[in-house]
C-alpha cells in the first residue's frame, strides 16, 4: 500500500482482499479468463498495467499542478481535496442511477443516504480525510520526485499497527525489509537537506499520510460489514462524510477567503483541470482493482513499486532536476525494501495457503 496514490485505493484493495460482495464493474474471477489464449491474457494484463501506470502517474502530476503550481497560485489544498471527494460521490451516484442502462452498470447497488449508516462510517471517514489531506499536503510541500520517499513509511506503520492493534507478529526477513525502507527514508531526508530542497512540513505530512494509509486499511475492513461489503456504498458514504467534515476545516483555515480572491475562479481551464484531477482520483481505485483481478495482489505491489520508480525518473526529467548519487540510492533503498517486503509476504502467504496447520497469529494477510 505504500505505493498507492493518496486516495481511494485502500478501500478497494482491502475489500478485494478482505471479503465483501463482488464488484460489478470489475471482471469476474474464475476460469473464463484462464481458458483464454495466452496471447489474449498477456495483452489484457499489459493493457491493465499500462492503464494503472498512466492513471496513477497522471493523477500525481495533476494534483501537484493544482496544489503548488506557480502559474495557478492557489493556496487552498483542502478545497482541492474537498472537490475531488464531492466529484467521487457524484460519480458513484451517477453510476448507480445508470444501473438500469444495462452492462456494465446493471449490477451496481442503489445508493441512498442513510444517516444511521453514515454515522457508522464516520470513524473511517475521519481517518480517510486525514489520509487524503496529508497526501495532498505532502505533495504540495515536496517535489514529485521525492513524493514516493516522503510517504514510504506506510509499510513500517503496517507492521507496527498489525502488532499493536491486531497482535500479529512479523517475520525477521520482513522486518529487515522494513529496516531498509527506514534507512532509505532517512537517507532521502538527509540528501534533500543537502540539496537545499528539504521541507520539514512536507516530511511531517508524508509521515502522517503513511500512518493514515495504514489506519485506513484497518478501519475499512472493520466498516465494510456496515455497508454489506459493498465497495461502492462505502466509497459513497465515505466521500459524503468527508465533504461535510471538510467544510468547518476550510472555514477555520480561511480557504473560502482565499477562493474569493482567487483570480482564476471563473476560468474554464481551471475547473477543467480540477474535474480531470477528480476523475483520475476516482479512477485510480477502479484500475487498481482491475490490476489485482487480472494479475494478483503480489504482482500489483510489484507493479506499484516499478511505477513509483518510473514516476520518480519522469519527475526528475520533467522538472529538469539534478540529483546526487546518494539521493538516487535512497530511492533505490525504499523501492528495494518495499519490493523485498512484498516478496517475503507473498512467500509467507503461499506457505499459509499450503499448510492449513499454520497458527492464526501467523496469518498476517490483512494487506496491512
Amino acid at each position: 500500500m505504500s505505493r498507492a496514490q493518496l486516495t481511494r485505493t485502500g478501500i478497494l484493495r482491502m475489500a478485494l482482499g478482505g471479503g465483501g460482495g463482488a464488484d460489478p464493474l470489475l471482471p469476474a474471477e474464475g476460469g473464463g479468463d484462464r481458458r483464454a489464449p495466452f496471447l489474449l491474457r498477456a495483452l489484457r494484463i499489459a493493457v491493465v498495467v499500462c492503464l494503472y501506470w498512466f492513471t496513477s502517474i497522471a493523477m500525481v502530476f495533476l494534483n501537484k499542478y493544482l496544489l503548488d503550481s506557480p502559474s495557478l497560485r492557489l493556496d487552498a489544498p483542502l478545497f482541492v481535496t474537498f472537490f475531488q471527494c464531492a466529484l467521487t460521490a457524484a460519480l458513484c451516484l451517477g453510476l448507480s442511477l445508470g444501473a438500469a442502462c444495462g452492462p456494465p452498470c446493471a449490477g451496481l447497488p442503489t445508493l441512498r443516504l442513510d444517516p444511521k449508516v453514515s454515522r457508522s462510517v464516520l470513524p473511517l471517514s475521519a481517518v480517510f480525510i486525514g489520509m487524503v489531506t496529508s497526501n495532498n499536503l505532502c505533495l504540495k510541500h515536496v517535489g514529485v520526485a521525492f513524493y514516493n520517499v516522503g510517504r514510504s513509511l506506510t509499510t513500517v506503520f503496517n507492521v507496527l499497527l498489525s502488532y499493536l492493534l491486531l497482535k500479529q507478529t512479523t517475520s525477521l526477513y520482513a522486518l529487515l525489509a522494513c529496516g531498509v525502507i527506514i534507512g532509505g527514508f532517512w537517507l532521502g531526508v538527509d540528501q534533500e537537506g543537502a540539496e537545499g530542497t528539504l521541507s520539514w512540513t512536507g516530511i511531517f505530512f508524508g509521515i502522517l499520510a503513511s500512518l493514515c494509509v495504514s489506519l485506513n486499511a484497518i478501519y475499512t475492513k472493520k466498516v465494510l460489514p456496515v455497508v454489506d461489503g459493498s465497495i461502492w456504498r462505502l466509497t459513497f458514504y465515505n466521500n459524503i462524510n468527508a465533504c461535510v467534515l471538510f467544510f468547518p476545516l476550510m472555514v477555520l483555515l480561511g480557504e473560502f477567503r482565499t477562493l474569493y480572491h482567487f483570480d482564476k475562479l471563473g476560468s474554464p481551464s481551471f475547473w477543467g483541470m480540477m474535474t480531470l484531477g477528480g476523475v483520475f482520483g476516482f479512477a485510480i481505485g477502479y484500475v487498481t482493482g482491475l490490476q489485482i483481478k487480472f494479475t494478483s495482489p503480489l504482482t500489483h505491489n510489484v507493479s506499484g513499486t516499478a511505477k513509483a520508480c518510473a514516476q520518480t525518473v519522469l519527475a526528475v526529467i520533467y522538472f529538469e532536476e539534478t540529483k546526487s548519487f546518494l539521493w538516487w540510492t535512497s530511492n533505490l533503498m525504499v523501492l528495494g525494501g518495499s519490493f523485498a517486503y512484498t516478496w517475503v509476504k507473498g512467500l509467507e502467504m503461499r506457505k499459509v495457503q499450503e499448510d492449513p496447520n499454520v497458527k492464526s497469529s501467523e496469518r498476517n494477510d490483512t494487506g496491512v
